[in-house]
């Protein structure tokens, strides 16, 4: 069975893809992540630069809970519907 969702769409889903993108930021990155920030703080486009993290860590969290929740549909499954759409074509009942 697929598991298909639609995830930040509004700002419940938002606030879940920041934090899963920052939460996969920090277990992959909290090195550099330390050592970007202190680059920044000189910056004169910090605003700009927000939006691009806030941008940045929503992909992050999209493709993190992607790679939690999706998941393949069982083996017996598939077989059962290609069994059903190969018997339907050969005119049996389904």
């Amino acid at each position: 069975m697929t598991h298909t969702t639609q995830q930040g769409t509004g700002p419940d889903g938002q606030a879940v893809l920041l934090v899963a993108g920052l939460a996969d930021l920090a277990v992959s990155t909290i090195g550099s992540a330390v050592g970007g920030l202190r680059g920044l703080l000189g910056r004169s486009d910090t605003a700009d630069l927000v939006r691009e993290v806030e941008r940045d860590l929503q992909a992050r969290g999209r493709l993190a809970l992607d790679r939690c929740t999706n998941v393949p549909p069982a083996h017996l499954e598939v077989l059962a519907q290609h069994a059903r759409a190969r018997r339907a074509a050969d005119g049996g009942d389904v």
